[in-house]
């Protein structure tokens, strides 16, 4: 069994049909077995609401985006988690070295402390999985 803690652009390219890689993450979701578990995390679903609502072609509302985030994680064959965030500052890993990487540094730890792995389409982010581009 491999564990995912989703990252923010994940979520937003799960939610949204039109998003360049929707296509990628649906079809790397489906290469995954039935045993594997995907998770989110406060930071992760946090950031999925305000990026939703942020969009400027989205009228998406708080309760509009919170409920995008309850049926994405609903859907599907694989079931989701929400790992609770037990890491403080302290606990960033050494290659954080810009306030860009903190939250990327954050979750990335709290993937790995958990069992996990923090998969993402940002190349940037050491340790992780990147969804491959259809």
């Amino acid at each position: 069994m491999t564990k995912y803690l989703l990252d923010v652009n994940v979520l937003v390219a799960l939610a949204l049909s039109e998003h360049e890689f929707h296509t990628s993450v649906a079809m790397w979701l489906r290469a995954l077995h039935s045993d594997d578990g995907l998770m989110t995390c406060a930071i992760t679903e946090l950031g999925f609401v305000r990026v939703l609502t942020q969009l400027s072609q989205s009228e998406l509302s708080i309760a509009g985006a919170k409920a995008l985030l309850l049926q994405v994680k609903s859907g599907g064959k694989l079931k989701f988690a929400f790992l609770k965030d037990d890491h403080d500052a302290s606990q960033l890993p050494g290659w954080v070295k810009t306030p860009k990487q903190t939250t990327d540094g954050h979750l990335a730890q709290l993937a790995k402390a958990h069992g996990a792995t923090l998969a993402t389409l940002d190349r940037s982010i050491p340790g992780t999985f990147l969804i491959p581009p259809k």
